[in-house]
C-alpha cells in the first residue's frame, strides 16, 4: 500500500503549482499585446513625420526634411517659373500668403509635439502607461480610440485632399506652363507639400483630441466608481488623480493652443484684406486655395474645441454626480438616524417626565444611568464625521 501513496506523491509533484494560463504577468502581456501594436503604430507614424526628435540627428533630419519639403519646394515653384495668367490672375502672391499660414500652422504642430514626446515619451504622453493609467482594465478602449485617431485624421484629410486636387487640376488647365511635363511636375509637387504640411499642421489637433478622448474613459469610468459603496477616501484619490492628469494636459497644449488660435486668426484677417481689397474678380483658379486653406483651420480648431468641451462636460457630469451622491447619502443617512433618535427620546421620555429627573430619581438610579449606553450620541458623531469627508469631497 506504501509504493501506489509514493506514487501519488511523485505524480503530484510533477504537476505545476501555478498554472501557466492563471499567471496574472503572462495574461497582462498578452492583453498588452494588441494595445502596444496600437501604439507602435502611432509611434511609426509620428516618426515618419517627424515628431519623433530623441536625438539630435533625428531632429536635424525632421527640420531639413520640412524647411525642404514644406517651404523651399512650394516657393521655389511659385517664384521661379514663369506661367502664363499668373500676373493676370495675382495667382503667386494669394499662395505665397497661403504658404506662409501653412507652414507657420505646421511648425507650431511640429514643435511643440515633438518637444512633448522628446520629454515624456509617447505612452506617459497619452496617459496609457503603467504608472499613469489602468492598461489591464482599459487595454480595449484605448485601443479603439487610438484606432479612432486614425479614422479621424482620414475622414477629414481626404475631403480636403480632394478639393485640393481639384482646384490644382483647374490651375493647370487655365495656367499653362512651358511645357506639360512641367505642369505636371508642379501639379504633384504641390500637391505632395500640401498633404505634407496639412496632416503635420492637423496632427496636434488629433493628437489633443486623442488625449481628451482618452481621459474621457476614466471621467466614464470615476462616474461608475460613484455607484459603488466604496470609501469617500477612494473617491477623493480617484479625483485627485484626474484632476491631476487634466492639469498636465491644459499645461502640455497650452503654447499649441494659443498659438494655434493666434495663427488662424491672423491668417483670416489676411485672407479677409485679400479678397475685400483685390479689384479683380475672385475665382476657384485664383481664390481657391482660399477655401482650402481655411477649411484646414478650420478643421484644427473645430477638433481642438471639440476635444475641451467634451472633457468639460465629462468633468461637470462627474460633478454632479458627486453632488447627487452626497445628497442621497445624506438623506438616506439623516432619516435613518433620526428614526433611531426618534424613537430612543420618545422611550426615554415616555418612562421619565421633563422635569422628573431632579426631583424623583435617587442617587441609585443616577449611579444606574452612568452604566447606560448613549447610541444617539455616538451614531451623531459617527454620522457627522462622515458628512463632514462627503461635504469635503463634494466641495
Amino acid at each position: 500500500m506504501a509504493e501506489p501513496h509514493i506514487q501519488t506523491e511523485e505524480s503530484a509533484a510533477q504537476v505545476p503549482l501555478i498554472d501557466p494560463k492563471q499567471n496574472p504577468e503572462e495574461n497582462e502581456e498578452l492583453n498588452d499585446t494588441l494595445l502596444d501594436q496600437h501604439l507602435q503604430r502611432l509611434e511609426t507614424f509620428f516618426c515618419f513625420f517627424g515628431f519623433h526628435q530623441t536625438s539630435l540627428l533625428s531632429l536635424i533630419l525632421s527640420w531639413v526634411a520640412f524647411l525642404i519639403v514644406g517651404v523651399s519646394v512650394p516657393v521655389v515653384i511659385l517664384l521661379l517659373p514663369s506661367c502664363n495668367g499668373c500676373e493676370k490672375y495675382q495667382i503667386n502672391k494669394f499662395e505665397l500668403d497661403i504658404l506662409v499660414s501653412q507652414a507657420c500652422l505646421a511648425a507650431i504642430s511640429l514643435l511643440c509635439i515633438s518637444h512633448n514626446l522628446r520629454k515624456y515619451g509617447l505612452r506617459r504622453f497619452l496617459f496609457v502607461d503603467r504608472y499613469h493609467g489602468h492598461i489591464v482594465r482599459f487595454r480595449k478602449e484605448y485601443s479603439e480610440k487610438i484606432e479612432g485617431f486614425f479614422r479621424l485624421l482620414a475622414l477629414w484629410i481626404l475631403p480636403c485632399f480632394f478639393l485640393k486636387t481639384v482646384r490644382e487640376v483647374i490651375r493647370i488647365i487655365y495656367v499653362d506652363h512651358e511645357s506639360r511635363w512641367i505642369s505636371v511636375a508642379i501639379l504633384l509637387a504641390l500637391i505632395f507639400t500640401w498633404t505634407y504640411l496639412t496632416i503635420i499642421s492637423l496632427s496636434a489637433s488629433f493628437l489633443f483630441n486623442l488625449v481628451c478622448n482618452l481621459q474621457v474613459i476614466h471621467f466614464d469610468d470615476y462616474g461608475k466608481l460613484l455607484e459603488s459603496d466604496s470609501d469617500v477616501s477612494v473617491f477623493l484619490e480617484e479625483h485627485i488623480r484626474l484632476r491631476h492628469h487634466l492639469s498636465k494636459i491644459s499645461h502640455r497644449f497650452r503654447i499649441f493652443l494659443l498659438l494655434e488660435f493666434l495663427v488662424v486668426t491672423a491668417s483670416q484677417v489676411v485672407t479677409l484684406f485679400h479678397t475685400t481689397g483685390y479689384r479683380g474678380i475672385i475665382t476657384f483658379i485664383n481664390g481657391g486655395d482660399f477655401a482650402v486653406s481655411s477649411m484646414v483651420q478650420v478643421v484644427g480648431i473645430i477638433l481642438c474645441l471639440h476635444a475641451a468641451a467634451k472633457i468639460s462636460h465629462r468633468a461637470q457630469g462627474v460633478q454632479s454626480v458627486a453632488s447627487r451622491w452626497h445628497a442621497l447619502v445624506t438623506c438616506n443617512s439623516t432619516d435613518s438616524s433620526h428614526l433611531r433618535v426618534s424613537n430612543s427620546v420618545g422611550n426615554f421620555e415616555a418612562a421619565n417626565p421633563v422635569g422628573a429627573l431632579s426631583i424623583t430619581f435617587s442617587e441609585s438610579d443616577l449611579e444606574s444611568l452612568d452604566s447606560v449606553a448613549l447610541p444617539t450620541n455616538t451614531r451623531l458623531a459617527s454620522y457627522t464625521s462622515t458628512y463632514n469627508k462627503r461635504q469635503a469631497f463634494g466641495t
